[in-house]
Order: structure tokens, then sequence, then C-alpha cells
């Protein structure tokens, strides 16, 4: 966006602007996050008519205890007075200063200016924009400020992830060795999970489809074909009960699954079609039923409940030993672990310790499990101990929020810093989609998208796990064409299926949420079966067995088609993100990346619109989706989509220079 076009100057027009906008490069430059020592400019534009006298940019550093924010003690709150740099025709004038933000971390900021009438602040609205208000305690901007030394791994961006839930998804028939005579044993492939609680009110999820590593290995073309470049694999490491949760020894692996050879040889296989594996990490808790902890005395060895002489003591907070205990949420077979314990870390961290052993055999990361429960000093650790292994190892948290300001346990989290974690799972994104999808606006989508983009990392945003279903909600089309299931119990949602009416619309709306999950910044994760159709509402109902042979044809074949877009996209790799138009319940936006450009464009609504577009795309031919674009407008029918590439050869110089920012353009009706 030129700064000409992004001030609004048109001849003939009088047009008041707005004081501020964080998206508008005219504005603030450069736009996102920033590295510590990176000038950034700052412009406001003020009416003439205030008669201001001087104006000053704020600066908050952000307290690790939120409630200090309220009375910042120290150097925590800076004013730096601004320079008077002219008039904006003769109703407005332009005040404008560079900040160098010194350090990493989170930055509040917000202007303040003294007029004829007394002080006038400018708090933040919604979408990025400014507004003058007598009040100095509105909402503020945030500049998030990371290490210039983050760097994440590489290989990541431009891929797509797949997530399985082991049990589920494809099983051999190998016969398995030491599998606990508690488990029940399921033949009937593709039933509904067990949900009812026992006779003591428990439910026990120990009811097994038989997935294992060796299946798993048997169904890798299929992935390739999807165009799939990790694997993230829900726990693997041996537990007694379906999810894995509650880990029972993380030396060993799930006797069901397979053996330490199997698992090796599924990585290996992976790897000859260039798919890496993502493994969970449950480190905030373990299983009561473990060898660490033992309340069922199935293990030989003294556990922590058994006698404070185990050594593995150390790693529980006990109020009174032994049926006392800090749990999980409460759940008693979920004992909480203390991160912190010297001899928990090592047995972890340490150099043959289990994040780096299964390193070293060749997983390629971690995804680690409720990201909120891990003390920053665990992370940081854990951030070491796996760079040390691998520098190019993934490590990824388990956020639903926005990590980059995330509060938890009344802690300001430094999730994105550059000494943590490399990316997270994009739950804002999913939010964003599916309430656009199910009648939303698509001014308030782009606004729950940007927010994300200015505040993360622009390494962060490349390896955003971005997702539209997993093991924890409702599978996708249940949730984009089901009942909603607020308030409603197991017994209703174990007993519903879409009608077909539903199931028609569900699939529609699938390649909509796919189209834009696939284009949006950050990298594609499907939950195993989304991709065939497969439904069902919460835990265990959208922990399914995979149908295979039964997976809908047409929307199959659609994920294929995206795999190959993002294969041959460049744009979608690492490049910026800009919002072109909106209407009511219809949207488009652009990714440029130097001069390779791809374009989507959404529809929601029950009637087909057009959507104005850049000259750059004039003429362009749709590659996916049922949109055409005719001279400078793309014309989306109800309920599709456009998708279209342009190489650096096809758009003019100066208009690839523009787009290439990560800006939002208001004229567009955003």
């Amino acid at each position: 966006m030129s700064p000409g076009r992004a001030a609004g100057r048109r001849k003939g027009a009088i047009r008041m602007l707005p004081p501020f906008d964080s998206r508008n490069l005219h504005y603030r430059s450069p736009f996102g996050a920033q590295p510590a020592g990176q000038a950034v400019f700052f412009r406001i534009c003020l009416p003439r008519e205030l008669g201001c006298t001087a104006a000053r940019l704020c600066v908050q550093r952000a307290a690790e205890d939120p409630a200090e924010d309220a009375c910042p003690a120290g150097d925590a709150l800076q004013r730096f007075s601004m320079f008077w740099a002219g008039m904006e025709g003769d109703r407005q004038e332009w005040w404008d200063i560079h900040y160098v933000p010194d350090a990493p971390g989170l930055y509040w900021y917000w202007f303040e200016a003294d007029a004829a009438e007394g002080a006038r602040f400018l708090a933040r609205l919604p979408d990025g924009t400014g507004t003058l208000t007598g009040d100095g305690a509105g909402p503020r901007w945030q500049l998030t400020c990371y290490d210039p030394a983050f760097r994440t791994p590489g290989w990541l961006a431009g891929g797509i992830m797949y997530q399985v839930f082991p049990d589920r998804f494809a099983r051999s028939g190998k016969p398995k060795e030491g599998v606990p005579a508690d488990r029940v044993l399921r033949e009937d492939w593709g039933g509904q999970p067990a949900w009812r609680p026992d006779e003591r009110g428990v439910v026990r999820n120990n009811d097994y489809f038989g997935g294992d590593f060796k299946g798993l290995e048997s169904r890798l073309d299929r992935l390739a074909e999807l165009g799939v470049t990790c694997l993230y694999l829900n726990p693997v490491f041996e537990a007694h009960s379906n999810h894995r949760y509650d880990t029972a020894d993380y030396t060993r692996l799930d006797p069901l699954l397979g053996t330490e050879e199997d698992f090796l040889s599924l990585l290996r296989a992976a790897a000859q079609v260039g798919i890496r594996v993502l493994l969970d990490g449950v480190f905030s808790h373990t299983g009561s039923d473990s060898v660490y902890f033992n309340r069922e005395g199935r293990y030989p060895g003294p556990g922590a409940y058994q006698t404070p002489a185990s050594p593995y003591f150390s790693w529980y907070t006990f109020d009174r030993w032994p049926d006392q205990y800090d749990a999980w949420w409460g759940f008693v077979t979920m004992p909480e672990v203390n991160e912190n314990d010297p001899a928990f870390r090592e047995y972890l961290l340490g150099e043959d310790g289990v994040v780096r052993r299964r390193l070293r055999q060749g997983a390629a990361g971690w995804r680690l499990d409720v990201a909120d429960e891990l003390p920053d000093e665990f992370l940081d650790g854990l951030r070491r101990a796996v760079k040390a292994e691998n520098p190019e190892a993934l490590l990824l948290g388990e956020v639903w929020e926005d990590a980059s300001n995330k509060i938890s346990y009344g802690h300001r989290r430094r999730y994105l810093l550059g000494r943590q974690l490399d990316s997270v799972m994009n739950y804002p994104f999913r939010g964003a989609i599916l309430d656009f999808l199910r009648g939303g606006k698509a001014a308030d989508f782009f606004i729950r998208i940007l927010d994300v983009v200015e505040n993360y990392p622009p390494q962060v945003l490349r390896g955003l796990m971005n997702l539209i279903g997993t093991h924890d909600t409702e599978r996708a089309i249940t949730a984009l064409a089901g009942e909603p299931a607020e308030g409603r119990g197991r017994d209703w949602q174990a007993a519903q299926s879409l009608t077909p009416e539903q199931r028609a619309q569900g699939l529609r709306r699938m390649r909509l949420a796919s189209a834009l999950q696939y284009t949006l910044p950050g990298v594609p994760c499907v939950y195993y079966g989304d991709e065939a159709g497969m439904e069902g509402y919460r835990d265990p109902f959208c922990r399914g067995c995979y149908p295979w042979g039964g997976e809908d044809a047409g929307l199959l074949q659609w994920y294929r088609r995206l795999g190959r877009l993002r294969l041959n996209a460049p744009a979608l790799r690492e490049g910026g993100f800009r919002p072109l138009a909106a209407t009511q319940d219809a949207l488009c936006y652009e990714r440029v990346d130097g001069g390779a450009r791809l374009l989507c464009g959404v529809n929601a609504g029950g009637e087909g619109t057009a959507l104005r577009l850049p000259e750059a795309w004039r003429g362009a031919t749709v590659s996916l989706g049922g949109g055409r674009i005719e001279g400078d407008t793309l014309f989306l029918p109800p309920e599709d989509c456009a998708v279209a590439t342009l190489t650096a050869g096809d758009a003019p110089p100066a208009e690839a220079a523009e787009g290439s920012r990560q800006t939002v353009e208001r004229d567009a009706g955003i």
C-alpha cells in the first residue's frame, strides 16, 4: 500500500482520516511484531480544531503480574515527545516519532495530546484504528518485541500437517506382546467409542480399536497424496487409556501400538516420502497408574503413592500423603508433577533424557500438551535441550488463546519472545473460520485474523498449526452444519448424526473452511478423517475410526487439490497477508512474497456476489473453486470460493511491491 493511498488523498474529496491505524504503514511502520533494537515509526493525525500544542507516544512494558500494569513502577511507563510533521489538507495535522524498543517483551502503547480544552488520548478500536477520548484508561495497542536471535525451523513453512489419534487411524492386525489384560480389545472397526461410566461412575477409556504403528506406516502413501509433510501423533507412550494422556512410562511405547522397531520403521518410512513425525509431550502430569506414581500397584517398583522413599516422590506435591495430592484439573488419575523438580527435569531434559533421546531417534520435535500448565523455567530448559539436540527440531505448544499476551494462573506468559516455543496451535483462526461460515461478518473475520498476524513474530506465523478440528473439539463438519451442543450431554451427542440436508451443507462449508485454512498465514493441520467427511461431537465422538473405503470421494479429492496448491504456491510459505475486500458474507485476501501472489475469495452467503480486485489480478485464472475473475472483478457463486495464483512475471512491479506489505485496505470496506 503506497503512503498516498493509505492516507486516502483523493482529488476533490474532503475526508477526515482516522487518528491512527496500527495496520496501515502510513501510521505505523514496520507492521507487526519486531525484534528488539528495530526502530518503529509512529504517526498520528489529529483534528486541527483540537488546538494541539504537544503530542506524546506512551509506551508501557507489560508486567509479568498483570495486576501491576495498572500501577507501573520505575521506567515501565515512558512518554516520548512527538514532532509536528505538517498538515493533511486544512483540517488535520500530523505528528510523528521513531521509537526503538531495547529489549524483548510485550509493550502497550497509546498516544496523548495537550489540547486547548485539556488532555486528549487515542484509544484503540477493535480493528486497530484509534479514536479520540478524554479517558486515558482506554484500550491500548500491543507491540510484541522478540529476541533478534529468534529462529524457528524452516522445514515446516509451506507444508501440511496431519494429526492422528493412533488407536483410531489404521491397524495392521500384527499380534502384540505384553498387552495388559484389563484392556477391552474391539473388533468392530468404526464402532462408536465407549463413553458410558462403569458401575462406579468412572469413564475408563479402556476400549481399543487396535490402530498401530504398522497400520499407520501402511497408509503413508495416502498421506503423501494429500501433500502431508508433518505427521503429528497424539501420545504414543505406555499408558492405560486409549487417549494415552495419562503416561505410565515415558521410556516405553504402548504395547498395542507396537515395538521400538515398529516405531523406528515408521520414522524411516515417513522420511522416505518426505514426512516428519511430531510427538506429543505430556509433561504437566503423569498417570496415577504409572511407574512413577503407581497408585494401582501395577508396577513392581515403588511409586510415589506407595512410599516417600520412591525415587519419584519429589516429582509430586502431596497435601496429605498418599491420597491427597495435586491433580490435573482435579482428575485423580492424572497427578500433577513439579516440572521444576531437578530429578524430573533431568529425567526428561537431560542429555540422555526422554526428550533428547526421541529426537536422536529421528522424531522431528514435540507438541506440548497444555503449555499453560508448564512453568516458564521448564519451558526455557526444554527449549535449550531440544535445540541442543537438533536446532531444526520443532517445539509447538497447545495454547487456545492469543499466545502473545496469554495470562495463565495470574502470570503473563512469554511463549513467543524467542526463548520458549517455536509456534502454537492456532485455535483463534479456527474460531474465526467457523464463526464466519456459520453467519458471522467478514469484517469480524479479518479483525480476528489480523490480531494474530499483528501480534505474532513472523517466524512464529509461518509455523502456526492452523486447525479447524482436533481431538479436543467437535469434528469440523459437525461444527459447521450440526446443531450446537452447548448444554447437551453425552447421551444427546452420542445419538446425533447429520441429516442429509445438514451433511450436504457441511460438505459445502468444509470446502470453504479448508480453502481458508490452507491459504491463511501458517500451516494447515488436517485432523485425521476431516478430509473424509467424518462427523462427531466432542470427546470421544470426535475420535472415531478412520472410514477406510467409506470416505466422501469429492471432499477427499478437494483436499488433494489443496495439497497440490500448497506445493506449487510459494506465496504461502511466508508471504505477507493483505485483505482486499469484504461484504457481509464474502471476503477476499491475498498472500504476497516478492512477485509471487495467491488470491483467496470465499462467499459464505446464499447469493452470488462480486468483489473488486487490484489491477494486478485483472483477468487472472481461477485454479480452485467455482468463482471466476472477469476484468478487475471476482465473481463468487453462493457458498463457493476461488483461489488463483500469479508468478513474478504476471504482476506489475509496483503492484507486487505494494501487496507485499501486511496492511489493511480500508477503502475496501474492511
